[in-house]
């Protein structure tokens, strides 16, 4: 028999192989580069979750750190003039891990305070012997313009976890974690924030209420007492969307039936996470 090889490769193709034929077009922009990943995820080269963490993490190059910050009104900050007792009061409250640590207002940031760094004062009771300068760590300022991919990256060199985001005239217009950034990347990661996976409503406060967007109509009706039609959508993302008209940013807020409804968690394509706040008044305790 003739040594001549067959032109078919009996041989499984690697996915590196695959992956270098989905590039044989060379795509010159990113929009072509993203048409080529997505038909290669439609041929099974990919799977959709490695899809949506390149589109992820394309996307983060042109994001800059305004979208995705804690608004200033959201940022759980801890007063140098507060005692221990009230220090240790507020950190337990928020659950947080990481709060600024502010002088006479919002814009003197002195510092961070990692909830870790009271556990050996604690446990060796010393709280009452606590000055808060001596315990939070120096903070990173960054500008609100700043592009995601070059925090992240400054994130990983100088190990922080949170820096302070400042606008043009210097003044404090939010905070950002590297946690913000991934999240940009990976997809939503769950936290002190988050509803346990068995939960989907959590209760904050007496008057606001932490809900996944996924949540179904009909338990949320069940839940609140309400009566909203899930004939259209099913879940209670799907109504918050449709009366926004667009799909919101994190901080946006809306009147839904007697509710206040804030976006806590949202990207590009859907809302994930809100804030339900009761709007209406009990006129009999008005009354006493």
């Amino acid at each position: 028999m003739p040594n001549d090889q067959s032109s078919v490769d009996p041989r499984p193709r690697s996915w590196i192989d695959k992956i270098a034929q989905v590039f044989s077009d060379e795509p010159t922009d990113t929009k072509s580069l993203l048409e080529l990943l997505r038909n290669a995820e439609q041929d099974q080269v990919l799977d959709a979750d490695a899809l949506g963490i390149i589109e992820g993490a394309l996307q983060v190059s042109s994001m800059q750190v305004r979208d995705i910050m804690i608004p200033r009104s959201q940022v759980v900050t801890v007063p140098a003039k507060l005692s221990p007792n009230e220090i240790i009061k507020m950190v337990t409250k928020a659950s947080h891990s990481r709060f600024p640590v502010i002088g006479d207002n919002v814009d003197n940031v002195m510092g961070i305070l990692l909830a870790k760094d009271l556990l050996p004062l604690i446990l060796n009771g010393k709280m009452d012997k606590l000055d808060i300068k001596d315990v939070v760590r120096p903070a990173t300022f960054v500008p609100e313009s700043k592009r995601l991919n070059v925090l992240l990256k400054e994130f990983r060199e100088t190990r922080q976890h949170m820096a302070i985001v400042i606008d043009e005239y210097g003044s404090v217009c939010g905070a950002v974690t590297i946690e913000d950034v991934l999240e940009q990347i990976v997809g939503e990661i769950e936290d002190e924030h988050d509803v346990d996976d068995e939960s989907t409503i959590k209760k904050f406060d007496e008057e606001n209420h932490i809900v996944k967007a996924l949540t179904p109509v009909d338990e949320f009706n069940d839940y609140f007492g309400t009566s909203f039609s899930d004939q259209e959508f099913t879940t209670i993302g799907g109504l918050v969307l449709q009366q926004f008209g667009h799909i919101p940013e994190r901080d946006e807020t809306i009147n839904i039936g007697p509710f206040l409804v804030t976006v806590l968690n949202a990207d590009s394509r859907q809302i994930k996470l809100i804030k339900v706040t009761s709007r209406l008044v009990d006129t009999r305790k008005k009354s006493l």
